[in-house]
């Protein structure tokens, strides 16, 4: 079973929904006894609720957000995570930084799904924001995880879980 750690910066918006988006994509692919999904925060409050927006936003694509419960990353959760997926670039410089043994598994989501080799797209924030902005937030997330999954699943050690 290989895992996939998404960070944020709260763990209530863009990392939940990717951890739900993932699940859910997983799922339809035929790869949810092949990997598994986590979500955390770099600023998060442990144990705190999703945001209710982006509860709504995942409800309206039969998504259930409602248990989800925020955790700070550490270095357990990076250590055992396969691949990390970070928001937006200072995520992932944050990280680099304070657990610089993960950089090699360490990307942007759009770094890592549309091999943006810059590392230019971020996943704004909609923390905040109306429902519409979360509902176009998840949309974005879920088209790249998509990708990512895709991505991932071409790695040689997972053919073999096949």
């Amino acid at each position: 079973m290989r895992t996939i750690l998404f960070v944020c910066t709260g763990n209530t918006c863009r990392s939940s929904m990717a951890e739900a988006l993932a699940r859910d994509l997983a799922a339809k692919k035929g790869l949810a006894e092949k990997v598994t999904f986590m979500s955390a925060g770099t600023a998060a409050w442990q144990g705190s609720p999703a945001a209710d927006n982006a509860v709504r936003a995942l409800r309206e694509i039969d998504i259930d957000l409602s248990k989800h419960q925020a955790k700070p990353v550490n270095a357990e959760l990076l250590q055992k995570a396969d691949l990390i997926l970070a928001m937006t670039r200072d995520h992932k410089h944050q990280l680099a930084q304070f657990y610089p043994e993960v950089a090699d598994k360490l990307f942007t989501l759009h770094e890592y799904a549309a091999g943006d080799e810059n590392g230019e797209l971020d996943v704004a924030d909609p923390f905040g924001q109306s429902l519409e902005v979360y509902k176009e937030c998840a949309a974005e997330i879920q088209a790249a995880v998509d990708k990512a999954l895709d991505k991932f699943m071409q790695d040689d050690d997972l053919k073999k879980l096949e």
